[in-house]
């Protein structure tokens, strides 16, 4: 299927790894121009260069940009390139996991900061533009445990259904009506650093090892088995495609079925 979206500019955060840099590739396999940001630097160029190498010569064009885009100075290193984004993918890594009993206010203000502030910041920095040109896509990654809390993850439950409700309300604003969609793509367990790290953390807190831990999780999914970032990178492209045009507010829960709701 052409997504029709060859061409077209996308601002792709978190790109050095994981979720963002499979979302980064399946938008330069179709033909986008792509600038990926994260923090740190080597990864992240090493990450430009593979997806330089998947565009191919004559290509679409792959920039990156090394800075936190959680930051106000990150995020103007980024918009120094332009603010003509025609799709956005807000990323930033999750909160670490733990007790809310052992988080003080600075542990929730990083959080709000990092996983509902930063994404509300890039949407109203390229909206209007958006709008004004008739075309634009925003995909937040957030987490299934919007739908499906995780104990340990109270951090992230909090600040990503902070975000999840300010959606909820701008994706049906006047902008709907201007060819710009907004959604949230939510992964559940898809083998990354980051699952990786929240893994290790239950075993400690359960006293289990890792691989106990590792093998327990994939057993309570009903694929049987972790999803991959390109495949979470084609949700998104097709999100971010002419067709996705009638989806906007909309949480999409790609977890190989995990959640045990109806709705």
């Amino acid at each position: 299927m052409d997504l029709g979206i060859a061409g077209r500019t996308a601002l792709v955060c978190g790109a050095s790894k994981g979720l963002g840099y499979g979302c980064a590739e399946a938008l330069v396999r179709e033909g986008v121009n792509v600038v990926i940001v994260a923090r740190g630097a080597e990864a992240l160029e090493a990450a430009a260069k593979k997806l330089a190498e998947a565009a191919g010569p004559g290509g679409p064009f792959v920039k990156h940009v090394a800075a936190d885009i959680t930051t106000e100075a990150g995020r103007a290193a980024v918009f120094a390139l332009g603010h003509d984004f025609d799709i956005v993918v807000t990323n930033a890594g999750g909160p670490p996991p733990g007790d809310f009993r052992n988080w003080n206010r600075e542990a929730w203000i990083k959080a709000v900061d990092a996983n509902m502030l930063t994404p509300i910041e890039l949407i109203k920095a390229t909206v209007d533009g958006m709008a004004k040109r008739g075309f634009g896509r925003i995909v937040n990654i957030t987490s299934s445990s919007v739908k499906s809390p995780i104990d340990i993850l109270g951090l992230s439950n909090g600040a990503r259904s902070g975000l999840t409700g300010f959606v909820a309300g701008v994706a049906r604003t006047a902008i709907a009506a201007q060819g710009v969609t907004i959604n949230n793509l939510l992964p559940g367990s898809f083998d990354t650093d980051r699952l990786k790290g929240t893994m290790a953390g239950t075993a400690q807190k359960t006293g289990q090892d890792f691989d106990t831990v590792w093998e327990a999780r994939k057993k309570n999914i009903p694929a049987r088995r972790f999803g991959t970032p390109a495949e979470f990178g084609a949700i998104c492209a097709f999100l971010c495609s002419m067709q996705a045009g009638y989806m906007t507010g909309q949480n999409v829960l790609a977890d190989g079925g995990a959640y045990p709701g109806t709705y």
